[in-house]
């Protein structure tokens, strides 16, 4: 069986700072630093209705590598049910070029998103960007890829050739529900979970792992990022966030 390790790296990623909170990157008249802060800093502002009203999601990706319409679809409704955003939500998307220098480090992933994103922040209205890309991440190996991570407060990347690769084969989960897994567990990370900017009102931290939850059924388990994925999601099964994981966001806003 194919080994498929996706958020290893994450651990890694948010201990480094993008740009610092009292930095402003003015561009064409947009404030882009909002967007440019650590994994978890936005949590509240995702989850609550007190600032932004309504979030845009828009969708970079490459020629033939565009997600599902489905994965989207089941995305929003995700969103939809954990986040209060009396406006709504609405996804937007873009075809951009293929982009040289893979394996791509978190640093090029990040220039890559200052160059193609258009979306950003406004009066009441909090902007999400995910970007699907050609090619691998510079961590992967024969045997693990990483399929999507999460680097900024409302940045994730997929990498959609490796989440092929695993996907719709006799075994494996099919695309449109590998695609879900992977976009709901890493922006679960841009909502604060776990204890990453969404407080745990109980102690549910796999503190071996970090940022993660120790409930093996759980969305937020790290085991998803490993081969174990396959097995969690046999027969459609496409894991759920348990109890613990929905009451941290309910506490930090949510429903």
């Amino acid at each position: 069986m194919k080994k498929i390790k996706f958020l290893v790296v994450f651990c890694l990623i948010i201990l480094s700072s993008c740009t610092k909170d009292n930095t402003n990157v003015t561009e064409n008249g947009i404030n882009k630093s909002p967007n440019q802060k650590n994994t978890g800093v936005s949590a509240r502002d995702f989850l609550s209705d007190v600032k932004y009203k309504s979030l845009v999601i828009e969708v970079s990706y490459v020629e033939n590598l565009a997600p599902q319409s489905q994965s989207l679809l089941n995305l929003k409704s995700f969103l939809e049910a954990r986040l209060n955003k009396p406006n709504g939500i609405t996804i937007v998307q873009k075809q951009i070029p293929s982009q040289t220098g893979a394996p791509f480090s978190t640093d090029a992933i990040r220039k890559i998103e200052d160059s193609i994103r258009t979306e950003y922040n406004d009066d009441g209205v909090l902007t999400l960007h995910l970007l699907f890309i050609n090619g691998g991440y510079i961590d992967d190996t024969d045997t693990a890829k990483v399929l999507g991570v999460a680097y900024r407060n409302t940045s994730c990347v997929l990498f959609e050739n490796s989440i092929q690769q695993y996907s719709n084969q006799i075994s494996e989960p099919t695309r449109v529900d590998l695609e879900t897994t992977v976009l709901s567990h890493e922006v679960c990370h841009l909502l604060g979970l776990v204890n990453l900017g969404s407080p745990m009102q109980t102690n549910h931290l796999d503190t071996q792992h970090g940022k993660h939850c120790n409930n093996l059924n759980c969305l937020m388990y790290w085991e998803i990022e490993n081969s174990d994925v396959v097995n969690m999601m046999t027969g459609g099964n496409v894991p759920q966030l348990d109890a613990n994981c929905i009451n941290d966001l309910q506490a930090n806003g949510g429903k």
